[in-house]
């Protein structure tokens, strides 16, 4: 089923022993559209972090009713998991480090467009300690970015609509100009045909009569 990206923000996040906290952020791939980690604010709970990061296949699904996702985890376990500076991409060899803590004999990667992260046997990566995986973004960063046909500008993004059980951002939320009286629409994410981040722009590759 789908579901609005923003009924996922400020939901409980509960681990196994206790609520933690609630969801603040959320970091995907830009290239797959597969969301990749939940943001936690836990400043309420834990008195020396503000957030967390829980990779998705440590989460279960979410309780769209009730605004809560439960997660695989104690808090003891959330507590001493590595620390993360969500204002920026997440280098290499952090993810490597989360991946490791949280899964010691497992890797997880994206295995083709659309279907999610999924658990697969454990590969060796190059570890670089000043690269950052540039393809790892955040859903509050894109807030009101301009979506951008080959005709001109098409509206300001809203929000994205995701797959609750694949993770994958299948399409955005956009609020049209006046040439579509300002009405909310829907575009596929395959649509987008690069993101500038400079420019807080969208590209698509269709036109705007198109979309």
């Amino acid at each position: 089923m789908l579901h609005d990206m923003k009924d996922l923000l400020g939901s409980s996040v509960l681990a196994i022993d206790g609520e933690m906290g609630h969801i603040h952020n959320v970091l995907f791939d830009d290239r797959s559209w597969a969301v990749r980690y939940l943001v936690v604010d836990v400043a309420k709970w834990l008195e020396d972090r503000q957030e967390v990061v829980l990779a998705i296949p440590s989460v279960g699904q979410p309780d769209w009713t009730q605004r809560c996702v439960n997660v695989k985890l104690t808090k003891e376990q959330v507590r001493n998991s590595p620390n993360v500076d969500t204002k920026k991409p997440v280098t290499r060899q952090m993810e490597i480090a989360m991946r490791d803590y949280f899964y010691p004999s497992q890797g997880w990667i994206d295995v083709g467009f659309g279907t999610g992260p999924i658990l697969v046997p454990e590969k060796d990566y190059p570890v670089n300690t000043e690269n950052e995986d540039p393809h790892l973004r955040s859903v509050e960063d894109l807030s009101n970015y301009a979506v951008c046909a080959t005709g001109g500008e098409i509206g300001r993004l809203l929000s994205f609509i995701m797959d609750e059980v694949t993770w994958h951002l299948g399409y955005l939320e956009v609020k049209a100009g006046s040439w579509l009286h300002h009405k909310n629409v829907l575009i596929p994410t395959r649509w987008v045909k690069s993101i500038s981040w400079g420019d807080r722009k969208l590209n698509l590759e269709h036109t705007r009569e198109g979309t």
